[in-house]
């Protein structure tokens, strides 16, 4: 195992950053009368756990390959997932472990499904902790998605590398400097986000622990009625527009502040997002007009189609009960995600672009069979690997969705919670559809094995699925 030193040592930090982590919500149970040891308890064995991985692994070069690359990936966001579990299994709550796991590795991948009936009962510190999850789980998805998948190849995303010259030797070096910028940015946000809802009238605690879920785009809440609590347009338009600034590729910002000014209105990525957003809205809004039986005002259905849309997974009114064509045009929405780079999920935008330009030259041949034309991306050309990758990466996202929507009916769900429930968990989005799982509902009644094969979904879609596909083959653990 000596090759992996670089992935263990790795390892050992994030679950020593984890740890500090989990001091956090130790001062909120002090401020709040809460004082147990679940969260000291958990910090100290997931501070032990990383010291011995880190101090185990410091005699090597520290280099990275692909192959390690990609075990470093799947590694890291599972062990986060376990030992992120253990202030839910060490609380007087009495999760057990099953519940402990979906509801952390739903708070790491930023999907937002939980498992938690009674969020108002919950303790401060159990709520902060989910928010802190996300945090850190919008965070990483970001600098992997920038850093890591472009050169690991995973479903196209090498049309994002930052440079043609990154090779796997140069991982770290490149990732600390990038992941730095990103932080900053990532942090800066979430301030402003803060200091918004609080200004709007959120409470202290409720203000930070929103802003955290916010920006990530996971939609962890601390109330069973979501951002519809507060009942305030204020706070439900602030809400949109930092769900939004979550949505864009983070490597723009850096782009903008490296002084391209115009970067984001001149990104083909960003400018569709905005459209499917006008689309979905106008398209629903029509709908909802027609049908004279859902009184519906119009923030309600902007609101729902951005997080919706965004994988973020707030909600503001009941929109399972508008009807049959909204719930098409929501499953829709969870598949398409938003842009790469950012803190959103789903097939992602470009993907989406790139096949539709696939098929547009496609039909284009057929009337025009010695026509020769070039398929390119925010004006540069792709070539035939980089398509392969993607409609191979579409292929086999469908597969799997399929794929667990099946398993899930065997464990015994109806075919609403189960269609959904697939979506919701490879798509990373929180709420499902239908009475059990839908936008006021949870996953606490669902037998141990669907949360296990939820679980299953989420990591899935959350590392792109290769990521995770890739270590199941023999040839992969070959030198």
């Amino acid at each position: 195992m000596s090759n992996y030193k670089t992935v263990f040592l790795t390892l050992g930090i994030l679950q020593i950053i984890l740890g500090i982590f989990m001091l956090i919500p130790v001062i909120v149970q002090f401020i709040y009368n809460e004082i147990d040891s679940s969260f000291l308890g958990a910090s100290i064995v997931t501070i032990i756990f990383g010291s011995l991985f880190f101090l185990s692994n410091l005699d090597h070069d520290k280099k990275l390959n692909l192959q390690q690359a990609f075990l470093l990936t799947a590694l890291s966001w599972l062990s986060i997932a376990i030992f992120g579990s253990l202030p839910f299994v060490f609380s007087s709550i009495e999760f057990s472990f099953t519940n402990a796991f979906f509801e952390s590795m739903s708070g790491i991948t930023t999907t937002g499904s939980t498992i938690i009936s009674n969020l108002e009962s919950m303790p401060k510190s159990i709520l902060l902790w989910r928010a802190i999850l996300q945090w850190l789980g919008g965070i990483g998805i970001i600098v992997m998605a920038i850093t890591l998948m472009p050169i690991m190849n995973v479903g196209g995303m090498q049309l994002f590398k930052i440079s043609n010259n990154d090779s796997s030797e140069k991982i770290l070096p490149k990732s600390k400097e990038i992941a730095l910028r990103l932080i900053y940015i990532y942090s800066g946000l979430t301030t402003l986000c803060a200091i918004s809802y609080k200004v709007l009238g959120m409470s202290v605690f409720d203000s930070l622990t929103h802003s955290m879920t916010t920006i990530a785009t996971g939609g962890f809440s601390n109330y069973n009625e979501s951002i519809g609590f507060f009942n305030s347009y204020s706070i439900e338009i602030s809400a949109m527009f930092f769900i939004i600034l979550g949505s864009l590729p983070f490597i723009a910002y850096i782009k903008f502040l490296s002084g391209n000014k115009k970067i984001f209105f001149s990104d083909i990525q960003i400018k569709t997002f905005f459209k499917i957003i006008f689309v979905s809205i106008v398209v629903l809004s029509i709908y909802l007009i027609i049908d004279n039986s859902n009184q519906v005002n119009v923030l309600s259905v902007i609101f729902n189609v951005i997080s919706i849309l965004t994988g973020t997974g707030y909600v503001n009114a009941q929109f399972d009960s508008w009807g049959g064509f909204p719930l098409i045009l929501f499953l829709g929405l969870m598949f398409i995600g938003g842009c790469a780079g950012s803190t959103t999920c789903g097939i992602k935008i470009f993907r989406i672009q790139i096949l539709y330009s696939f098929i547009s030259n496609q039909l284009k041949k057929i009337i025009y069979p010695k026509g020769i034309f070039v398929l390119k991306y925010n004006k540069n050309p792709v070539d035939n690997k980089f398509i392969a990758s993607i409609i191979s990466f579409i292929y086999m996202y469908l597969v799997i969705f399929f794929i667990i929507s099946a398993l899930l009916s065997l464990t015994g769900l109806d075919f609403i919670t189960s269609i959904s429930g697939a979506a919701t968990s490879i798509s990373n989005v929180g709420p499902g559809l239908g009475s059990i799982i839908g936008p006021n509902g949870n996953f606490s009644s669902l037998p141990d094995i669907s949360k296990w094969i939820l679980s299953l979904g989420m990591i899935l879609g959350r590392l792109e699925l290769f990521a995770i596909l890739v270590l199941f083959l023999p040839s992969f653990w070959k030198n």
